[in-house]
């Protein structure tokens, strides 16, 4: 069952770091408004990592970053600009704002430009989803994850080199203000391991790799275990054959069957409903997958790895329905777009565009074995490269490597083959499996589709 967030008073302001970039947040759109800007909206971001990368039992590079920076969007009337830094000094913050507004005085103007309203923006408390770990690992623990990640991964029977294992930490605070009286901050962590090993030696190599990640050191895996993984799947690549070209049924393994996820939520942002330039355009609520298909998005979800407690404009984020028994929800909106439809924000705003928090396809009723049963010639996707998807029209083209299914069993890996289709008709007959996978951002299990076309080298 999905945790729901406890709200905390003092979330807004966990600690004294980050009321301090919220007050210089606050206080650059202060400067905006006395330098003649009608509105404007500050972000200040603080963050450090360190990654660690061995191969071949040895260290290679330990890497420690630190940066902040500041965004500053502002309006003049229907005018915008945006401006950024990385130098607090107080004259160069002085410069940076004249110089926004003037940038400001001379853009066209725009009708959809603007903050978000100001009755929709969070007000009072928000939730605290607990995406901060306090203990920050020391440089020779993350080696030591390292070391034992790639270890595992070599001592697969069948792995001859080693790319390498890595393992790291990040901090970021995140501070938004402005001028309609918005202002937050929260914190979150990240911890990941990962191994890239080659199984086979001369021609017959084959590399692969595994990785995990996770806001607290508590919810990552293993780093045997993750290792392990990549060994074994560089091993199972070895001696790929091809296949005979056609119309054929195809599974994507839950490792890339969350990128169909993204092509779905990517046609239903608002920027490009807003242009016309989406395959989904005329097809909101409407029955595209099957009725047994159900997708959440979930930002709300304690301690993930895509959770955020408001929007890049300031609205909350919330749990939705991205598809309810196979129909379609509402297009996903910021300000600029939701003002070009004549409708809300709805609190999607991501990075200059719209985008989700996690999502979950709720897993179906067969497990991966039943599912593939009747399948007499047919595919199993592990890896999909290159980016073959026309989002005007839904055309979809991928390189793909994985294995072949023949007679419902898996056989051999196969590579170099091309499948492509329709996302429209992707979605139409699409069965999950209940091999539901939590590890990454989008928890999606097996999907199986008989709508691609596929070729071979």
């Amino acid at each position: 069952m999905t945790q729901t967030a406890p709200v905390t008073p003092d979330a807004r302001v966990a600690d004294p770091l980050a009321a301090d970039l919220l007050e210089r947040a606050a206080d650059i759109v202060a400067r905006a408004r006395a330098a003649g800007a009608d509105a404007a909206e500050a972000v200040v971001d603080l963050g450090r990592a360190t990654s660690v990368n061995v191969r071949l039992g040895a260290l290679e590079d330990v890497t420690r970053s630190e940066d902040r920076g500041l965004a500053l969007r502002l309006f003049v009337g229907q005018r915008s600009a945006s401006v950024s830094t990385s130098d607090f000094a107080p004259a160069t913050l002085a410069a940076l704002v004249e110089r926004a507004v003037e940038m400001a005085r001379l853009a066209p103007e725009d009708p959809n430009a603007g903050l978000a309203p100001a009755d929709l923006l969070m007000r009072g408390p928000i939730p605290d989803l607990d995406l901060a770990d306090p203990v920050e690992p020391e440089p020779e623990a993350l080696r030591l994850r390292a070391l034992a990640t790639e270890d595992a991964a070599r001592a697969v029977a069948g792995v001859s080199n080693s790319d390498g294992g890595s393992a790291g930490y990040s901090y970021a605070i995140h501070a938004m203000a402005n001028s309609n009286g918005f202002a937050a901050t929260y914190a979150a962590s990240g911890h990941n391991i990962s191994a890239s090993v080659i199984a086979g030696e001369g021609e017959r190599m084959q590399r692969d790799h595994d990785w995990h990640g996770a806001r607290h050191i508590a919810d990552l895996e293993d780093p045997e275990q993750v290792g392990r993984r990549a060994g074994q799947r560089a091993v199972e690549r070895l001696d790929p054959q091809t296949v005979p070209g056609g119309q054929m049924p195809v599974l994507f393994d839950p490792r890339v069957a969350g990128g169909l996820m993204g092509h779905l939520i990517a046609a239903m942002g608002g920027p490009m409903i807003a242009r016309g330039t989406s395959y989904l355009m005329g097809h909101e609520g409407a029955a595209l997958f099957p009725a047994d298909i159900f997708i959440d998005d979930d930002p709300l979800r304690l301690r993930a790895t895509k959770s955020r407690p408001f929007d890049a404009e300031g609205l909350a984020t919330h749990r939705s329905a991205i598809v309810r028994g196979g129909v379609i929800g509402d297009w996903l909106l910021d300000s600029a777009s939701a003002r070009k439809l004549g409708r809300l924000p709805t609190g999607h705003a991501k990075g200059g565009g719209v985008g989700t928090g996690n999502l979950t396809l709720r897993p179906g009723p067969l497990s991966r074995a039943a599912l593939m049963a009747d399948i007499t010639d047919g595919l199993l996707i592990t890896e999909v490269m290159g980016q073959g998807v026309d989002y005007v029209t839904g055309d979809y083209s991928r390189a793909a490597s994985g294995f072949r299914i023949i007679n419902g069993d898996v056989a051999g890996p196969v590579s170099g083959i091309t499948i492509a289709g329709n996302l429209l008709g992707m979605f139409a007959d699409l069965r999950a499996a209940d091999d539901l996978n939590t590890r990454f951002a989008n928890h999606v299990p097996t999907l199986r589709t008989d709508s691609l076309t596929v070729a071979g080298g």
